[in-house]
C-alpha cells in the first residue's frame, strides 16, 4: 500500500493539477515506510506516467485549437512553439521544476517531440529529483 501510495501521489503531482509528492516520499523514506530503491522506482514512475498523460493531452491540442473558446490563441501557441524551437527537446531534463516543469511536457506533445526521446528525458530528469529527495532525507548532505 506504501508503495501505491508514493505511485498515485507522484502521478496526480506530474499532471496539471496542483500537488506534491516530495513531502510523501521524504517523509516516508524519513519514517522507514518502505525499501528506498522501491519508493524511488513507484515514485519515478508514476511521475513520469502522469507526464505521459501531459504529453498526450499537448498532442491533442490541434484538435481544439480552433474553438472559440480553446483557451489559448493562436498566437500565443505560436510564440510558445518559436520558445520551444528555441531551447529544444533537452528543457524536458527541466520537467521535474515546480510550475514550469508541467507544463514543457504538455508542450512536447503539442510539438510532437518523438516519444521515445520525451520519455527518456523526462525519465533522467524525474529520476535524479527523486533520488535527491531521498538523498536529503537520510541525510546524505
Amino acid at each position: 500500500m506504501v508503495y501505491l501510495s508514493i505511485f498515485f501521489s507522484a502521478f496526480i503531482s506530474a499532471t496539471l493539477l496542483p500537488a506534491s509528492s516530495e513531502l510523501l516520499l521524504s517523509g516516508m523514506v524519513a519514517k522507514q515506510m518502505g525499501a528506498i530503491a522501491p519508493l524511488w522506482l513507484f515514485a519515478t514512475l508514476g511521475n513520469v506516467l502522469g507526464s505521459c498523460v501531459n504529453y498526450y493531452l499537448g498532442t491533442r491540442v490541434e484538435v481544439l485549437s480552433h474553438y472559440r473558446w480553446f483557451p489559448v490563441s493562436e498566437r500565443s501557441l505560436a510564440k510558445a512553439q518559436v520558445h520551444y524551437q528555441k531551447y529544444g527537446p533537452l528543457s524536458l531534463l527541466f520537467a521535474w521544476l515546480p510550475i514550469i516543469g508541467d507544463p514543457l511536457t504538455l508542450v512536447a506533445g503539442v510539438f510532437k517531440v518523438r516519444f521515445s526521446l520525451f520519455l527518456l528525458l523526462v525519465s533522467v530528469g524525474k529520476g535524479l529529483r527523486y533520488a535527491l529527495v531521498i538523498a536529503l532525507a537520510v541525510g546524505v548532505f
